[in-house]
């Protein structure tokens, strides 16, 4: 059964699905299989994918593009997002956060190109320090006037920089890090002003990079290449301390008869949030949609919200260098 929930003026099918790791971050890319995965995806009608220019130097959108072209209607039943604001070449990323009005246009442009199609939902990926929003903003705004995406969206910003956002433009959705493994957003302010302003909010990494799934135990199980290497909080000093919520939602997960990860997505979903696992393989895809029949009542969001409290990870989500792209 496929569950959906308000986004803006139609509904969309939760929990949705993350792409990046088709392209980059968790090892080398495999087009096959994920083409497959995708068709799975919407088989089972997780339908609303999440994309970024970067992804690959746009290998993400030209697959999903490569997707598209090879499976008549499937563009019909996909609600596609995906960002720009990270500039990046055919080597890679440069380093450079670029929120320019021409930066915007161009990414869209290309992003259009890739995907063979005016994506859905487009967001500023990371928001550059000293450009002033209103030249950000309004040509996003401009762009969705213009017809060349629906809605508009920010990522990994600051309440702060959200709250002006919202007085220039309608804001249509917000992208943060957000799952029982991190909730700081509940805590800057985040989440509260994307309510105020009703903006949804878009959960990814919800299974916490995959550690809520109970699959990895050691760092050593990550493998060469994996963005989680450089992570802090999965090096070895923190990692058996942290994974006490894992073994803690591993209990409760099999009381309720459903895996680890589906209860993390099930408890994202019951805070308000879109959760967007990411994954390049059908069966944990199929395991991760499967989410939608898992029920929380009171008491099990009582008992998850004091585990959420109580066994807080210790370290940073991020490496030195990717800290200083968030909350700006």
């Amino acid at each position: 059964m496929v569950t959906t929930v308000p986004f803006v003026d139609i509904q969309v099918a939760v929990p949705g699905f993350g792409a990046m790791g088709m392209s980059q971050s968790y090892g080398a890319a495999d087009d096959e299989e994920s083409l497959k995965t995708l068709a799975k995806a919407v088989e089972l009608g997780c339908t609303f994918w999440d994309s970024a220019a970067i992804y690959g130097s746009g290998h993400n959108e030209r697959l999903i593009g490569r997707f598209f072209k090879e499976n008549e209607g499937a563009r019909e039943k996909v609600f596609i997002a995906s960002k720009c604001g990270i500039e990046f070449t055919a080597d890679g990323p440069t380093g450079r956060i670029d929120n320019s009005a021409q930066h915007i246009k161009s990414y869209l442009q290309a992003s259009t190109e890739r995907l063979g199609t005016v994506p859905d939902l487009y967001y500023i990926h990371r928001i550059e320090p000293g450009r002033d929003l209103t030249e950000s903003i309004g040509a996003l705004d401009e762009a969705r006037k213009a017809g060349k995406c629906r809605y508009i969206g920010l990522s990994e910003c600051s309440a702060e920089t959200l709250r002006k956002a919202c007085s220039i433009a309608k804001i249509d959705a917000l992208q943060i890090e957000y799952s029982p493994w991190f909730t700081d957003p509940e805590q800057n302010g985040l989440i509260d002003t994307a309510k105020e302003f009703g903006v949804k909010v878009i959960a990814y990494s919800p299974l916490g990079k995959g550690v809520l799934t109970g699959q990895f135990t050691k760092p050593s199980d990550f493998a060469e290449g994996d963005i989680r290497k450089t992570i802090p909080r999965f090096q070895e000093k923190h990692m058996e301390s942290n994974l006490r919520i894992v073994r803690e939602f591993e209990v409760l997960a099999k009381k309720k008869g459903c895996t680890s990860g589906q209860m993390a997505l099930a408890w994202v979903i019951s805070q308000g949030a879109i959760p967007i696992p990411g994954t390049r393989s059908s069966t944990r895809l199929e395991e991760n949609f499967g989410a939608t029949d898992v029920t929380l009542d009171e008491e099990d969001l009582k008992a998850l919200r004091q585990l959420v409290e109580e066994a807080k990870p210790q370290g940073a989500r991020y490496n030195e260098a990717q800290l200083k792209l968030v909350g700006r």
